[in-house]
């Protein structure tokens, strides 16, 4: 007789569809090489996988477990991609002396996006178009139909959450 699967709130096919696509573009944007980023979508699920049975419903969405290990994900493929030793020119090597070190600005980048993943749609939403885009509340208020107090209220709130997002990730 073979193991059943112990019983969880956790199915990897429907993970997959509602979430495969969003990690994949956040493993993107943190990493920018879409085939790293495949790999690093692979092994979340992989690992979720594994941890199937730790997966519990009343303490947080399945997405924002699943972006809790693709950010772990990211930052280990970071890690190993930053050991590896490049080649360089003069001008690299005065390029790399005066910027950040990549492992930093994608870990950096890596703890926005999850944060910003963590947030409702609607407070997402103002958050990138008025912070990001550069859209005033007014131009975003005549593209959504929502008036221009309510955004100002949701990206207050926006920033807020995000603020304690990043600081529960810096702990």
């Amino acid at each position: 007789m073979g193991r059943s699967a112990p019983a969880t709130g956790f199915d990897l096919a429907d993970a997959w569809r509602d979430h495969g696509s969003a990690l994949l573009g956040y493993a993107v944007n943190c990493l920018g090489d879409r085939g790293a980023a495949e790999d690093c979508v692979q092994e979340t699920f992989l690992r979720a996988w594994r941890a199937r049975d730790r997966y519990a419903e009343h303490r947080g969405s399945e997405r924002t477990w699943l972006f809790a290990i693709a950010r772990n994900v990211v930052v280990d493929a970071a890690r190993a991609r930053a050991r590896r030793p490049v080649p360089v020119d003069d001008d690299g090597l005065r390029h790399l002396a005066d910027t950040t070190s990549e492992h930093d600005r994608v870990e950096d980048r890596a703890t926005l996006v999850a944060a910003l993943a963590q947030l409702s749609a609607e407070h997402r939403e103002v958050l990138v178009a008025v912070r990001l885009e550069g859209l005033t509340y007014a131009e975003l208020a005549a593209r959504t139909d929502v008036p221009v107090a309510t955004l100002r209220t949701r990206c207050y709130h926006a920033l807020r959450a995000m603020r304690a997002l990043v600081g529960e990730e810096s702990r």
